[in-house]
């Protein structure tokens, strides 16, 4: 609000003695042009658009200008205007040429932000989310190069960048870093697909801006557009999926009064057990018969609230952020425990969309602020945030090791509440931006946080911790020309994580076996890091051809449960043991990409080369635990020297005006040089996969509009490099369908979308999937058919 007030003083005292040059620039499609670039001579001002496309220039003396506007990817605007009064000017500009469209739904903002950055960038819009919706937000991504996810059963995931995931890849939303226990193989990613409009998907190391875990890249979730004045409108979105019968519906409604606006968002989503194409499993051997080839229990409901609302101005705007995320969802009955399950199969298969036990319940909250104010010549942005993360996982209570056979009434937990874990975070961010002439911009920002981590339940792997960070950056953009542009800049962190001691809650005997006591799990663990980052860019953009290159150094911290783990994952089957002593991951990276475009014809190349001088990860030992279970393999926390190579190649053609062909590979290489298991692979490496696409998209389909269909082909190939206890991975292949359009009713409009996912019902193997190391498959064939019909009007 002080920069508000501040802006504000300003304004009145400088239009005593001049005028104030305002407006809009459009699209051809009346659409507005976010950071299109205005240059006044000879007074030499200039402004950039904000989101709505809007403009200010102020303290402008009376007079005749040249007034200059450009936007990559349309025909820059020449006008001579004469300024006597405060003057508003509109104008809508045309686009240089008709280019190709790709696989990738994009759009000319997409060609601009990529021109003007160094790193591998992605662009993903409502009607990329809208075509290819599956069972996650991340799951949907998969069609980008580069990007895979880890599926935990048909309704969460998370993202893997370029064979990395976990904490390696950071997730922003509204600028503010999503925050959970995104740590654990089995914890998706608290998401409302429904409710992202645009995204982006940076590729190569980002910690620059972004600081610890953006190691291997960034998934960032756009805010949504500002409503038009004096309007208000919705859609009422409706899903449903054949394989998990799964009925969803999320509705939304947005008004704006002048400046002030509001937007809500409700989505519930309900689904049953879902089908893998087989009538069995086999678990570490042990062979699972399943009903009707549903995976029983993997059930599960979402419920999900947005609410939006903020003020808007051409010089200021605000916005305010309020979720709440809450699943349920069941794990695998016959894989969940210490040793494999027999479950009450005809309990279990009664109903395929109930959910018993196990299930685990997640609750995200999350209330942000996202606030922007604009002058002629710097630009500063702030983000606060604050969230809490809550998650519970209940199972029956079975006494394992030295526990008690009844389970004491005088503890302040249930019995059957297996885990809890309670994260409460704090975040906010501040960045200035300096436009020192049309091309040439310095930045400078900062970026604090704190986390709150409360654990309870009858089972143990990570102690409470509390962890806080800092850190400070400077990003320059130096035009050497009208085509070329050098990127740079340094970042300074700084992170301290306190972990609190464990005792068991029962007793266990001595070494000597005389006594009995209570043993300590966890000490307390004060650790602090501190690391500088750096990265150096270059763009330079020909008429036909593209080129990007981009060397930087990333880190991530080591989470609380690398360090301090001490207790069984009953999800893989093993007993995992934190190392206090590890240091920081460090990670130098070097990016390529070259673009090319001729006619009717594109490609391109996205290359990488990356060297951690110290790789954390999981190692299976020889030793088993005989405490806490039955004898589960014993796996520690270590680090080592790992080297990684890649990439990404894209091609498109035009068959017709109507009918395009794309193909998308990538490939990634990785080896430990140092270590226990030096010459091995990394674990949950992706194998090579090929995606060939046919595509058909017209404006006017007979009575459908914005006709379109495509067919993709993947092909994946086998797995082999593995690092045991890893299952090595058939080679498969996987053919997808999909149509849609709008089609008018009336007078309303419907967007309908149908996809046939896994179309001929194959059975192959995830080698990323969470159920991969039980052998349970992925999913068989899926119908999925999505309904939007939107409403608005004005006032």
């Amino acid at each position: 609000m002080l920069l508000f007030y501040m802006n504000v003083v300003y304004i009145s005292a400088s239009g005593q003695h001049s005028f104030t040059l305002s407006g809009k620039v459009l699209d051809e499609q009346n659409q507005a042009l976010p950071d299109a670039y205005l240059f006044l001579n000879p007074s030499k001002k200039s402004s950039v658009t904000n989101d709505e496309g809007d403009f200010l220039i102020h303290g402008i003396q009376k007079g005749t200008y040249f007034l200059e506007i450009s936007f990559v990817g349309y025909k820059t605007i020449a006008d001579t205007i004469e300024i006597n009064e405060n003057k508003v000017y509109h104008v809508q500009m045309e686009p240089v040429l008709l280019n190709l469209q790709e696989v990738l739904v994009t759009d000319d903002y997409a060609k601009s932000r990529k021109e003007g950055e160094s790193l591998s960038i992605e662009i993903v819009n409502s009607n990329y989310l809208e075509q290819n919706r599956a069972g996650s937000l991340m799951k949907s991504l998969e069609r980008l190069p580069g990007v895979t996810s880890i599926d935990i059963g048909s309704g969460q995931s998370k993202p893997v960048i370029r064979g990395l995931g976990f904490n390696r890849v950071v997730v922003l939303e509204h600028g503010i870093k999503h925050e959970g226990q995104q740590w654990g193989v089995d914890h998706g990613l608290e998401i409302d697909q429904f409710a992202v409009e645009k995204l982006e998907v940076i590729k190569g190391p980002a910690s620059l801006k972004y600081g610890s875990d953006a190691i291997s890249g960034v998934i960032d979730l756009k805010p949504g557009k500002v409503p038009l004045k004096n309007s208000f409108g919705g859609a009422v979105d409706l899903i449903g999926k054949s394989n998990n019968e799964l009925l969803g519906k999320s509705m939304s409604f947005f008004m704006r009064k002048n400046n002030l606006f509001i937007n809500l968002r409700a989505t519930l989503l309900d689904y049953g057990d879902y089908k893998v194409p087989t009538d069995s499993v086999y678990i570490y051997s042990y062979r699972v018969a399943l009903k009707n080839n549903q995976l029983r229990n993997s059930a599960g409901e979402e419920k999900n609230i947005h609410l939006a609302f903020g003020i808007t101005q051409t010089h200021f705007d605000s916005r305010f952020f309020i979720s709440h995320v809450t699943g349920k969802s069941g794990f695998f009955a016959n894989a969940h425990g210490l040793e494999l399950r027999d479950p009450d199969t005809e309990i279990y298969d009664q109903s395929s969309r109930d959910i018993q036990y196990p299930y685990h319940i997640v609750k995200h909250t999350k209330l942000m602020n996202k606030s922007q104010w604009k002058h002629e010549k710097y630009r500063i942005e702030s983000e606060l945030g604050f969230q809490r993360n809550f998650r519970q996982e209940w199972s029956q209570y079975v006494s394992h090791g030295y526990m008690p056979a009844i389970f004491p009434d005088t503890l302040d937990f249930e019995s059957d509440l297996e885990r809890e874990f309670e994260k409460y975070i704090y975040s906010g961010n501040l960045r200035s931006t300096f436009f020192i002439n049309r091309n040439t911009t310095f930045s400078i920002g900062m970026n604090v946080s704190y986390q709150d981590n409360r654990i309870h339940g009858r089972g143990f792997i990570i102690p409470a911790f509390r962890q806080a960070a800092w850190g400070g950056f400077g990003l320059a953009k130096l035009a050497l020309s009208e085509k070329s542009l050098l990127q740079f800049g340094v970042r300074y962190s700084y992170e301290t994580i306190q972990t609190d001691p464990y005792f068991d809650w029962f007793p266990s005997p001595d070494e000597s076996g005389d006594t009995t006591l209570h043993l300590q799990r966890a000490v307390e663990l004060d650790r602090d890091f501190s690391n500088f980052s750096w990265s150096i860019g270059y763009n330079h953009q020909l008429k036909n051809l593209s080129v990007r290159a981009n060397a930087g150094k990333s880190f991530r911290v080591p989470l609380a449960k690398e360090l301090a783990a001490n207790g069984v994952n009953y999800h893989r089957f093993s007993y995992e043991v934190g190392d206090p002593d590890l240091s920081p991951e460090i990670s130098y990276q070097l990016d390529l990409g070259i673009d090319y475009s001729q006619g009717k014809f594109a490609m391109g190349i996205n290359p990488f080369l990356n060297y951690f001088s110290n790789y954390i990860y999981l190692n299976p030992t020889s030793e088993h635990d005989r405490l806490y279970g039955n004898g589960n393999q014993i796996y520690n926390y270590t680090e080592s020297q790992v080297i990684r190579w890649g990439g990404e190649i894209h091609a498109h053609y035009e068959l017709t005006n109507s009918l395009k062909l794309a193909a998308i590979g990538e490939y990634v290489y990785s080896r430990q040089l140092s270590g226990e298991k030096k010459g091995y692979t990394l674990p949950f490496s992706p194998p090579e996969s090929l995606l060939l696409n046919l595509r058909y998209q017209k404006a006017n389909f007979r009575y459908i509009k914005n006709a379109y269909a495509f067919l993709d082909y993947r092909l994946v190939a086998s797995q082999t490099d593995i690092v045991p206890p890893e299952e090595m991975t058939e080679s498969y292949q996987v053919v997808n369908l999909g149509l849609g359009g709008q089609i008018k009713i009336r007078e309303q409009l419907l967007t309908i979308s149908l996809q046939m996912r896994n179309l001929f019902n194959r059975k192959y193997f995830n080698h990323t999937s969470y159920y991969r190391l039980i052998n349970v498959p992925d999913p068989g064939r899926n119908f999925i058919l999505s309904i939007s019909v939107p409403f608005s009007g004005e006032f």
